[in-house]
């Protein structure tokens, strides 16, 4: 007998077609999962999903046609609501406070904290469901203006906001996307720096810093090397959002190039590199050589979300140089670390301690273009950042369960040969953005047995993959665990995650 609590998420999860696996691996059940990709790949019009609770008791069995959604729709603005200007914090609230009265089944404003000189710092959840997590329903987020002095992005955002609000009801990429998705966007991390800053500035760092004079993408832990950099109010207040928000997919907005950029931003060799750089034409000689890949074990997903960003761009993946003194980038898309080695970058941060696949994208050659150009860069753009968001439901998704149906909070999940984990939500909760393939899942949570699962994606269909975990034998030390279990898990910068060894 399944619970009503299993039975609730599951039906919560049926978002789009899904191919959904049984946990257990006998020869006859790998069969049956064999026939079902090949039905599933022969049938594409219809996609037959047989939900299997990892103790062995069927859910039900559901046909579903599937969706052939049409692109999105291109938007033009209402002047009266929202124009191609660029807004001061003053504007920008009464915007989104407008916003928000005007479509309150489809917004929820709040403020994750405040910057040095008192402004909020504003995010918009844009969603079907904009006031509270709906279980099985992936969050995700952009960050814009993290410099100042980069304020496109920060324009752009405010206009995916009025674009998905006024779309929803018309367009149906964009009602699929906020009935699946709930999207946090952060207009300005750094409204203090926009303050000081001044349009038609194509170079320079006057504005890009906080009003400290702390560049706050310098300014998170680093994986590579300890990051001595005194917490500013505005990284403390993004750290703390993300710690309690289980964000899947992340995008933080920048200028000065034509890129998108992903992990790592730092490399090993940047604590070599802190003792031998004693002089200036030293640190370039050095710098040269070091600015090699810096891989993610997720570098093939990281290179597949750039690619859907820079090629649903109008420029972005032909790759030419701003500048004749600037790079060239193959595709529109780079490694970090590749392109120049940082410390303290937001991408990584997101990643490594959350487990959230953040890239950077510079969408504009000019740091801050006269305002008659956002027009273009919307163009630009608009196709780019929805589709980026749609891929949150691409790889696997699903719930950690007791055997009493009851969802396991903080479970830690990782995908065997990836080291950076990740860990469910006090729903039971998980996601994680994969390519097509065949793949295992470690799962551990205090208290249970460590468990193996092997599973596989196609393409286009999220694998629904709901994990049950028995509890330990044996007590140890006076609480419920098992050698297994114990020799299973460390800590890495203070998260827990599984040990292969």
């Amino acid at each position: 007998m399944v619970c009503p609590l299993a039975r609730f998420i599951h039906s919560q999860t049926h978002r789009r077609p899904t191919m959904i696996l049984r946990t257990t691996t006998t020869p006859l059940q790998q069969q049956q999962q064999l026939q079902l990709l090949l039905l599933m790949l022969l049938l594409p019009a219809i996609t037959m999903a047989k939900t299997v609770n990892p103790t062995g008791d069927p859910l039900q069995i559901q046909i579903q046609p599937e969706r052939g959604l049409p692109e999105p729709r291109a938007y033009m603005p209402d002047a009266q609501h929202l124009d191609f200007v660029y807004h001061d914090h003053e504007e920008l609230t009464r915007f989104l406070r407008a916003t928000s009265a005007r479509y309150p089944n489809l917004t929820a404003l709040y403020s994750i904290g405040k910057s040095i000189q008192g402004r909020d710092l504003w995010v918009m959840v844009v969603s079907s469901s904009p006031y509270e997590h709906m279980v099985g329903k992936p969050d995700v987020k952009y960050v814009g203006n993290i410099h100042g002095n980069e304020p496109v992005g920060r324009e752009m955002l405010l206009h995916l906001i009025q674009y998905f609000v006024t779309s929803y009801s018309s367009d149906q990429y964009v009602k699929w996307l906020l009935d699946n998705t709930r999207i946090h966007i952060l207009p300005t991390m750094n409204p203090d720096g926009y303050a000081v800053s001044k349009e038609g500035t194509c170079d320079g760092g006057q504005g890009r810093y906080n009003a400290r004079g702390f560049d706050l993408n310098r300014n998170f832990p680093d994986y590579f090397k300890q990051n001595n950099k005194r917490g500013q109010p505005e990284t403390d207040a993004v750290k703390d959002w993300i710690s309690k928000i289980q964000f899947v997919l992340s995008g933080s907005l920048h200028g000065g190039a034509l890129v998108a950029s992903y992990p790592y931003d730092n490399t090993p060799n940047s604590r070599l590199l802190k003792g031998i750089c004693r002089s200036s034409a030293l640190c370039a000689m050095f710098q040269t050589y070091s600015a090699a890949p810096s891989l993610t074990p997720d570098d093939d997903v990281f290179k597949h979300l750039s690619l859907v960003y820079a090629r649903n761009h109008a420029k972005m993946s032909r790759g030419v140089a701003c500048k004749s003194a600037t790079p060239a980038f193959e595709n529109g898309i780079t490694n970090g670390a590749a392109w120049y080695p940082l410390t303290g970058g937001m991408q990584d941060y997101n990643y490594v301690w959350y487990g959230c696949m953040e890239i950077t994208l510079e969408i504009s050659c000019c740091k801050y273009p006269p305002a008659y150009e956002l027009k273009k860069y919307w163009e630009d753009n608009q196709l780019s950042m929805i589709k980026f968001l749609a891929e949150a439901h691409r790889g696997v998704q699903g719930f950690v369960f007791d055997p009493a149906g009851m969802p396991i909070e903080r479970a830690s999940i990782k995908i065997k040969g990836r080291d950076v984990g990740f860990q469910t939500t006090k729903y039971g909760e998980f996601w994680r953005i994969l390519l097509p393939g065949y793949y295992k899942v470690e799962v551990f949570a205090e208290g249970f047995a460590p468990r193996e699962v092997e599973f596989v994606i196609v393409e286009q269909h999220p694998t629904l993959l709901n994990v049950t975990l028995q509890p330990s034998k044996y007590l140890v030390g006076g609480s419920s665990s098992t050698t297994q279990a114990s020799s299973g898990k460390r800590r890495v910068n203070g998260k827990l995650q599984l040990s292969t060894d």
